[in-house]
């Protein structure tokens, strides 16, 4: 049976510490902390190492110390400077080696970790209010929910050891806005990229797949079928012209001249879709 190692500190969670050390640097980053566990004297600076892994993980399960960061940059920035340190600390008991190494690999991980939770509190920020405004037009504002007591409230044992939570709770006063609450979260976690980011392909397909069931999904999917079926009766022919048109913010026009025919499709938030055919 495979050891399950705890040495990184505030890990109250089922994750051991392959797990958690996977989920921030990467698999190669364990693969190179197993080899050089073997190679420590005094330990110092795997200590350190995982002592900047703890805080990431303490923070990123608790939405407690996450409202408490985003409200305060100054104690934001403390701490990251603090890991930041460490960091430099390591470094510096490698100071005689020039060459790179599986210590300096590390270190080159755990710097893009730092940097990733440092930034993710600007992106959180917009994040919040891009939702916000999207489901202003919904529901009332004051049934969107980002605070952490909301958040800890919809998390369950089930929940992946307690260190999933969502990003908004949402309680919708009418029955009637569901749908629409499910299709505005869905697109914008679709075009941010959060889901992929999140939950991988596979929870992006998934996503796509819901979206697709639901009237704006399906529209979508409709027009886009159109367009398909429209460009499909173009193969084979002469290209002679293209041609790009800015109509709007986030709007464009395409036109595609073939043979004495003239295709305009148009493209903006609301999809893909004929505009005009032209002989």
């Amino acid at each position: 049976m495979t050891t399950r190692l705890r040495e990184i500190p505030y890990n109250y969670t089922s994750f051991s510490d392959r797990e958690i050390v996977i989920r921030l640097l990467g698999e190669d980053a364990w693969h190179a902390l197993d080899e050089l566990r073997e190679q420590r004297v005094t330990g110092r600076s795997a200590r350190m190492l995982y002592e900047v892994l703890g805080d990431i993980w303490v923070v990123q399960r608790n939405p407690y110390l996450q409202d408490d960061l985003l409200d305060s940059p100054r104690r934001l920035n403390m701490l990251v400077g603090a890991m930041r340190h460490r960091l430099a600390e390591i470094d510096k008991r490698r100071s005689d080696k020039a060459e790179p190494d599986r210590v300096s690999e590390l270190l080159a991980a755990a710097r893009m970790a730092v940097d990733a939770f440092e930034n993710q509190y600007a992106e959180t920020r917009s994040l919040r209010r891009k939702v916000t405004r999207r489901l202003a037009a919904i529901t009332r504002k004051d049934n969107v929910q980002f605070d952490g007591m909301a958040r800890v409230s919809h998390v369950t044992d089930a929940t992946d050891w307690r260190v999933e939570y969502p990003f908004v709770v949402v309680n919708p006063d009418t029955e009637e806005e569901c749908a629409l609450i499910v299709k505005a979260l869905i697109e914008l976690g679709l075009t941010t990229g959060r889901i992929r980011s999140i939950y991988g392909p596979e929870g992006e397909q998934a996503a796509l797949k819901t979206f697709r069931k639901l009237p704006g999904g399906r529209a979508l999917s409709e027009s886009a079928g159109e367009v398909t079926d429209a460009l499909a009766a173009l193969e084979g022919k002469t290209l002679e012209q293209v041609k790009v048109q800015s109509t709007g913010p986030g709007s464009f026009l395409v036109t595609l001249g073939v043979e004495g025919l003239e295709l305009s499709v148009r493209l903006d938030r609301a999809g893909a879709r004929i505009h005009s055919v032209g002989v």
